[in-house]
């Protein structure tokens, strides 16, 4: 299984500079039943109001390792125990209205089991996250339908490809 790098820039804002580099840990997460997980996130900050999409992940922390904050990520967002099936790839884009460069690491994981989420106060109060289990149709679906914000548009650019690419893998796995 050979490892995918996208590279993406942000075309929604203008760049000025970038101060910063985050090393993230992503994850398109699936059931034995063919449905796929995401977080719903509902936000109106400084990138606007929207209601949208994203795969499932966050920040990995000083001295972390990908695949433990991968773990803990998934299991505070999500509440999910998984396997990780296959790594799927790097994405690297850039969110100039914060001077954000994002290092995207993808993996492509099975849910062995959901218990408790156990999200940040800011994911709770500032992003409202809520958990969406859909089919691989819907979930482009609604991929496309966030895109009627800036922020969508991003996000869509970063994660439609990867989980196109993780369908892909799927299939040559049944």
């Amino acid at each position: 299984m050979m490892e995918q790098l996208w590279e993406y820039t942000d075309t929604e804002w203008p760049f000025t500079y970038t101060d910063h580099d985050r090393m993230i840990v992503r994850a398109i997460v699936f059931d034995d039943a063919g449905f796929f997980y995401f977080v719903r996130v509902r936000r109106n900050d400084q990138f606007g109001e929207a209601t949208l999409i994203e795969t499932s992940g966050g920040g990995v922390e000083p001295g972390e390792k990908l695949i433990p904050a991968l773990r803990r990520e998934l299991k505070e967002e999500l509440g999910a125990e998984t396997d990780v099936v296959a790594r799927i790839g790097v994405v690297s884009d850039y969110y100039n209205l914060i001077h954000r460069h994002n290092i995207n690491n993808y993996y492509l994981c099975r849910v062995r089991s959901f218990g408790d989420r156990h999200l940040t106060q800011d994911e709770i109060d500032c992003f409202h996250l809520s958990t969406l289990r859909l089919s691989y149709e819907d979930a482009v679906s609604e991929y496309e339908r966030c895109a009627d914000s800036r922020l969508g548009r991003l996000l869509r650019q970063r994660e439609l490809p990867v989980l196109r690419r993780a369908k892909a893998l799927l299939d040559e796995l049944s």
